[in-house]
């Protein structure tokens, strides 16, 4: 059996991915209610992309480059102009189940055009394991949850440091005031969306050497990333990050002591448990809103 540091530090590197992806949630629903329910194919997308530069003859670090570039334009800026914006002034609900739609689409097409099967993807983190405390660790889980941990400080840096970040907390908060002292609330919301397209690719990067590319890879991902944000609280960047990795830890140690037949369980459970007694998550606000 895997030692206790090895089955945190893989947890925390697996909870990092499910940070990155839950942040995306919670950044959509901050600046635009918009809840993407194809959440977890947008990560498994990229992946695919990077391939298919790959069998192109490209280089792995420009396939990462033209993936990453694709990933913006068609989950970015294409997702909301084509999708978001015709949808959303239905209502809440029509968006979501055109998401939970795009979901399947994604799904069949990736299928159809590229293979049913799982595919290895290359890593960018070293493989092997280091010597910490007495006990082994995989440089694979360091080095993704490095990653990971290292784009959240600066997604973090962005939103408090920058002007561009300062205003997109204000259309998040209230756009009509933001409106009023001049902040380009639709050229935020689009930000929103593009940061969250870049997030996903990483993620995809990340998670896909570990499980290997495949069609079905997002459903998994997608449930424990809108689990994190939810339990965190839905309303707050770090409870999205706070969520994911205690799911990540928490999922790790469940298939390790308990079985891997109910480690989908595990988050489940926490989630029955935060709505019925926090159901603004963790470290989430209660608001209210205008319908």
């Amino acid at each position: 059996m895997s030692s206790l540091f090895d089955l945190v530090i893989s947890g925390l590197a697996t909870g990092a991915i499910y940070a990155l992806v839950a942040i995306g949630f919670t950044l959509l629903w901050q600046t635009s209610q918009t809840i993407n329910f194809a959440q977890g194919e947008f990560v498994m997308l990229p992946a695919f992309l990077m391939l298919a530069v790959v069998r192109a003859g490209a280089p792995f670090w420009l396939a990462i480059i033209v993936g990453a570039l694709l990933s913006i334009a068609i989950l970015g800026i294409a997702f909301k102009k084509l999708l978001v914006d015709p949808m959303l002034r239905h209502g809440v609900l029509p968006l979501a189940i055109a998401t939970m739609a795009l979901s399947v689409a994604m799904k069949e097409s990736v299928k159809q055009f590229f293979s049913a099967e799982a595919q290895p993807f290359p890593s960018i983190a070293p493989s092997g394991s280091v010597s910490i405390l007495g006990s082994p660790v995989s440089l694979q889980s360091l080095g993704v949850f490095a990653f990971g941990l290292a784009a959240v400080i600066g997604l973090n840096l962005f939103l408090e440091r920058t002007s561009s970040g300062r205003q997109m907390q204000a259309a998040a908060q209230n756009p009509t005031v933001a409106r009023i002292v001049g902040v380009p609330v639709e050229r935020m919301i689009m930000l929103t969306f593009v940061i969250n397209a870049a997030l996903v690719a990483l993620a995809s990067l990340l998670v896909t050497p570990i499980y290997l590319a495949k069609f079905s890879s997002g459903e998994t991902l997608g449930q424990a990333a809108f689990i994190a944000a939810i339990v965190g609280g839905f309303n707050q960047v770090r409870g999205a990050i706070i969520g994911g990795l205690a799911i990540g830890v928490l999922d790790n140690l469940a298939a390790a002591y308990v079985s891997t037949q109910y480690r989908a369980a595990v988050p489940l459970a926490l989630l029955i448990v935060i709505i019925l007694f926090r159901p603004e998550g963790l470290v989430g606000r209660s608001e209210e809103r205008t319908v």
